[in-house]
């Protein structure tokens, strides 16, 4: 409560001051009242505005009508921009027909496992007053949209490569498969509904739940089965909200053009960014061992009237997010095939 009243008195002070600059100023000149007002506005709106803009990006990283809005979010896991992934104990042993007592009494022995949210950070765009006046449109407003749209498609993009497996793991329930179909006429091999049997055969064998496995095929794969599938075909052109398909094959079809590519030898993920031209991929995650999270968003903005050398206004953004796989249900590429 001290706080509080402290907190309210140095904010009277400051108002204070501020109208006892102003009218000072007014004593002397019309010109100068009018740019100490100004100014002051700009110290007491842009806090707001960082607020309401940080509001937004978070309203943005839902990720709505996205294969990314299948995983559940895990802010409760978050602290001081890292997330806390739980790990289960020791399942129990189930005994059947049993007729020796007491039973057997365990503990459980949970543990966690710490992880840093990443960093995502926007190159700071400037807008001049000289444009705001040649402008038809509110300028400032639009690069900040630009800065969520990006922010949203780049956690997305991001997720999706740390999502797929670095290489094949069977042991550890990580599948890499390449697709078997026709040559398309450039060397790569089509996907087909037999490659998805195959890969569905192999989760079902590892134990695998099968409820909550989701696919992201890419856009070669995507006509791929258009081409090949009538079903498949009617469902695409029925699909609503960014998912194709609820049931095919045993997954949950989404379609993404920035899915993660592979080696073309040794059919290891690329490093995300890489310049080097790999094979295209469709990635299968599942969604009951896969969680997100966003940390600290901050807008940083710097108002023309505080730059008078340039006179230029100056926004961008910072967002901590994750999405990221933990427990045993593993993940899967299926990589397009080269012809021989």
């Amino acid at each position: 409560m001290k706080n509080s009243i402290f907190k309210l008195s140095k904010q009277a002070l400051f108002l204070t001051a501020l109208l006892l600059v102003t009218v000072f100023s007014h004593a002397f000149s019309n010109d100068t009242q009018t740019t100490v007002t100004v100014a002051s506005a700009t110290l007491v709106a842009l806090p707001v505005k960082n607020q309401l803009a940080e509001k937004e990006m978070i309203k943005q990283l839902r990720h709505e009508h996205t294969w990314a809005s299948e995983i559940k979010s895990k802010q409760s896991w978050v602290n001081q921009d890292t997330i806390k992934i739980p790990k289960r104990g020791e399942a129990p042993a189930v005994l059947i027909n049993n007729t020796n007592y007491p039973i057997v009494k365990n503990n459980r022995d949970d543990s966690h496992v710490v992880v840093a949210l990443n960093k995502f950070d926007t190159e700071n765009t400037i807008v001049t007053k000289d444009e705001l006046y040649a402008l038809p449109y509110e300028k400032v407003s639009d690069v900040q949209q630009q800065h969520r749209e990006t922010l949203e498609d780049e956690t997305m993009e991001y997720g999706l490569w740390g999502l797929a497996p670095q290489a094949a793991d069977e042991a550890n329930n990580e599948f890499v498969l390449e697709t078997t179909g026709a040559d398309d006429g450039t060397g790569r091999l089509k996907l087909t509904t037999k490659d998805l049997r195959t890969l569905q055969a192999k989760m079902n064998k590892a134990g695998i739940s099968k409820k909550g496995r989701i696919l992201i095929l890419c856009d070669d794969h995507v006509s791929d089965l258009l081409e090949e599938d009538k079903n498949f075909f009617t469902q695409y052109h029925n699909h609503r909200e960014g998912m194709i398909s609820s049931k095919y094959y045993g997954f949950k079809i989404y379609e993404d053009s920035t899915t993660p590519e592979y080696d073309d030898v040794a059919l290891t993920k690329l490093a995300y960014g890489s310049a080097t031209v790999g094979r295209k991929s469709s990635v299968v995650f599942h969604a009951g061992s896969t969680a997100k999270a966003a940390g600290t968003v901050e807008r940083f903005a710097r108002d023309a009237s505080t730059d008078p050398e340039l006179r230029e206004n100056t926004i961008g953004f910072r967002v901590w997010h994750i999405i990221v796989a933990y427990g045993i249900e593993g993940s899967a590429a299926i990589i397009s095939g080269k012809a021989a």
